[in-house]
């Protein structure tokens, strides 16, 4: 399941670790990667067993992309991957869109410590967007002294270097950057499924939304040349990859920062040609930057799957106006009018934050009139949760009772409108990608719409990574049974 021919080609024992480590970063990578290695071989020789290794992933689909390449080095250094976290080594990838995502970090390092003092040659390692919060870090180091590593979200790719120094060091290693302005790629990755994978398109965030910390933590907009990104999907497509997902920040965004610019519209036309890629999926787009161009696009192609993120966050233009979204209700129900007029079968998912400091419920109102107007597929809806650092967190809190009931009255809305959606789509035939052996019930496949809706239905394990015709026969809320024809 990896990602590099370079890591499964790699004749490991040609890279000489007695030596300075080269100075370009691939290379350097690989020669920590092989020093690695060595320690593996080390503990083995000592335990009679492979080092054991877990990664575990908080967080958005650019964090699980982190996540399978933390995988892959560890993977390629010799240790054994499971999905326990009373490993050797214990790597948590962290978030901090919302305050909830710190303190479950900080709750499964209560655990941890309790598998540190039976198993003390333990390693656990921290790194991701909560990291790049200094106030997290110097919390960790006091509170939790037994952590062995930390680093960020911008020197990712050196992850082999400091898990060398980690290894043979008895003493926390902190390497957390301000920001950066490199891309490297080309590293081993773990991937989750053989048949799909997300690629980065870009790295960062220009926008300042007054609640969101993402652009401190994740840096400025960083976009990848596009023919390393071509290549790469080349790559996955030649080891039998049939779906992609492009993933950024704000990928609407994409190419305006290269010195030879390119809009996000022409990287995906780019994409669609290349032979055996079947599904393309991208997320997150931010509606400002939704060009008229990326529209067509999505239109005309037969590869882009019908399913549209796009974030509202408010219905109230007062709202949006303090959040610094630069849109109006008004725009954002013209775009996605325009959206369903141009392509009626694109289902439309969004985010809404309920709580902004200084809503009220007449703005709910006005977000309420939104999801009925557009009618969405669904919609992550969340309580503001203020992050110490933004523009929001110093704004006059709403006061709980009342968040609390708008909350329940958006959610019931979003329920409302999103079953109508999903309901449509009952008695026809659709086709699906098998994703995996269901969870609950071993007779059954779940595979995914091209819309992003889920669907359960009889089959053979071994058509798993397939794309199959099923036909919708019983709506549960936000998936499907049925079965294939």
């Amino acid at each position: 399941m990896k990602n590099t021919k370079v890591c499964s080609e790699m004749d490991w024992k040609e890279i000489d670790i007695s030596g300075q480590p080269p100075a370009e970063e691939l290379s350097r990578q690989y020669f920590y990667i092989a020093k690695c290695r060595h320690w593996v071989k080390d503990f083995e020789g000592k335990n009679g067993r492979l080092p054991t290794a877990c990664v575990v992933n908080y967080g958005c689909q650019m964090n699980a992309r982190d996540s399978e390449k933390l995988a892959g080095i560890l993977e390629s250094a010799g240790f054994l991957l499971t999905e326990e976290e009373n490993s050797d080594f214990v790597i948590f990838n962290t978030c901090t869109v919302r305050d909830n995502a710190n303190q479950r970090v900080y709750g499964r390092l209560g655990v941890l410590n309790g598998y540190k003092r039976r198993n003390p040659a333990m390693k656990i390692a921290l790194c991701g967007c909560m990291m790049q919060e200094p106030s997290a870090v110097e919390k960790i180091r006091k509170s939790y002294g037994f952590v062995d590593l930390i680093f960020g979200t911008h020197n990712i790719y050196k992850f082999a270097e400091l898990l060398s120094l980690c290894l043979e060091s008895d003493r926390l290693v902190l390497d957390v950057w301000k920001d950066t302005d490199k891309i490297v790629e080309d590293l081993p990755v773990e991937r989750k499924y053989p048949f799909k994978s997300g690629i980065n398109i870009m790295f960062g965030c220009n926008n300042f939304c007054s609640y969101c910390i993402v652009p401190y933590v994740r840096g400025r907009e960083r976009s990848r040349k596009p023919e390393d990104i071509l290549r790469e999907i080349e790559g996955l497509a030649a080891e039998g990859v049939v779906e992609v997902m492009l993933l950024g920040q704000n990928v609407n965004s994409y190419g305006k920062n290269l010195e030879e610019p390119i809009s996000f519209a022409e990287l995906l036309r780019r994409v669609e040609k290349i032979q055996g890629i079947k599904r393309i999926r991208f997320m997150t787009s931010h509606p400002k930057d939704l060009s008229d161009e990326l529209i067509q696009v999505m239109k005309e192609s037969s590869k882009i799957c019908r399913h549209l993120h796009l974030p509202l966050q408010s219905g109230s233009t007062r709202i949006l106006q303090a959040m610094n979204r630069r849109y109006t209700k008004e725009q954002y129900l013209e775009l996605a009018g325009k959206i369903r007029r141009e392509i009626p079968d694109m289902a439309i998912t969004t985010d809404i934050i309920v709580g902004f400091p200084g809503e009220t419920p007449e703005d709910v109102e006005d977000t309420i009139d939104v999801i009925r107007r557009v009618g969405f597929d669904n919609a992550f809806t969340f309580i503001y949760s203020p992050r110490t650092g933004t523009p929001a967190a110093s704004m006059t809190p709403v006061p709980e009772k009342q968040v609390r009931e708008c909350f329940d009255r958006v959610l019931q809305t979003v329920q409302e409108t999103a079953k109508e959606r999903v309901s449509a789509y009952q008695g026809q035939v659709m086709e699906a990608l098998a994703e995996e052996i269901n969870e609950h019930d071993a007779s059954l496949l779940t595979g995914r719409l091209s819309n992003n809706t889920l669907v359960h239905f009889p089959g053979d394990p071994s058509l798993v990574g397939s794309l199959v015709k099923v036909s919708l026969e019983e709506c549960r809320g936000f998936y499907y049974l049925g079965h294939m024809v």
